[in-house]
């Protein structure tokens, strides 16, 4: 992530009054950088519609200040593709990333910075391309994406991992009116020269709704179940990291960026205390 992008967000055009409207100051052009954990990505649509739809999906995170460190073109295809693979396939050639699945088409270079993604318009698509990058990116940064919800209470992170079903929706919900939603859904962290820090996402689940664009030190982070009870037990470091491996989020098979990734998680459990927390559907668990 040394090299950066020159901004291009000068690159103004004259969209229409009601393209315009209510929107964000940065859609006087066709183009959109979104930051996530520190990291400004700029995506650029020529298909207004598109553009304004995702305008709105990233609302939290459109910074038109920033430098982008990627830039990609969003090519809009035909809403009846030809039938397709129906699961993920990521492949790298010669430091060239390829993605597919169903309309979803995009390749990237980390060292040119640059990528394309030709898809239905939807901001599906975009997440999906958002997590595989951020992904990459973080791997030899200290970094990670997790299966997990989080806030920030009392200026101090903390995240909630789970496997489907486990309740990192529900402990969303329940959170206090102080706890600053960072995601129900996918936390992503990073490592500083204090420790580990978490950030809010854009990545939503169940309640469909994106998360702040804050950032906070991570205290703790809890593997939670549902249970007949409240109950907090400390785990191991090596259980924990077994554990946490299962919910990062991570897609390419390359094995120098995987052992890096399990390299942060087993950093991340010697520097943060890792609980199992079985608890009630019950706000009183905050």
């Amino acid at each position: 992530m040394d090299a950066m992008l020159p901004s291009t967000n000068s690159a103004a055009t004259d969209l229409p009054a009601a393209v315009r409207a209510g929107l964000h100051p940065e859609l006087a052009c066709l183009g959109l950088t979104i930051e996530i954990g520190g990291l400004p990505l700029r995506l650029c649509a020529p298909d207004p519609d598109f553009w304004s739809l995702l305008a709105r999906r990233y609302s939290n995170f459109i910074r038109p200040e920033a430098m982008a460190e990627m830039e990609f073109d969003l090519l809009p295809t035909a809403p009846d593709p030809p039938p397709a693979e129906v699961n993920l396939q990521i492949r790298c050639e010669e430091g060239r990333w390829l993605l597919s699945r169903g309309e979803f088409r995009a390749a990237f270079d980390l060292r040119s910075r640059r990528g394309h993604l030709a898809c239905v318009p939807n901001p599906y698509s975009v997440d999906t391309l958002l997590r595989i990058v951020h992904s990459l990116l973080l791997a030899p940064a200290g970094g990670l994406l997790l299966h997990a919800s989080g806030g920030i209470r009392g200026g101090r992170g903390f995240l909630f991992s789970g496997v489907s079903g486990a309740g990192k929706t529900t402990m969303a919900r329940l959170a206090p009116p102080d706890v600053q939603l960072l995601t129900d859904e996918i936390s992503y962290l990073r490592r500083g020269e204090d420790g580990f820090r978490v950030y809010g996402t854009p990545f939503s689940g169940e309640l469909g709704i994106q998360g702040e664009s804050v950032s906070a030190p991570l205290a703790a982070v809890y593997l939670i179940e549902h249970g007949a009870a409240n109950r907090l037990e400390l785990v191991p470091e090596a259980e924990a990291a077994r554990r946490l491996m299962r919910n990062v989020l991570f897609f390419a098979r390359d094995a120098h960026l995987v052992s890096q990734v399990f390299a942060t998680v087993c950093e991340l459990v010697r520097c943060v205390p890792v609980f199992r927390l079985e608890f009630l559907p019950d706000p009183r668990v905050w």
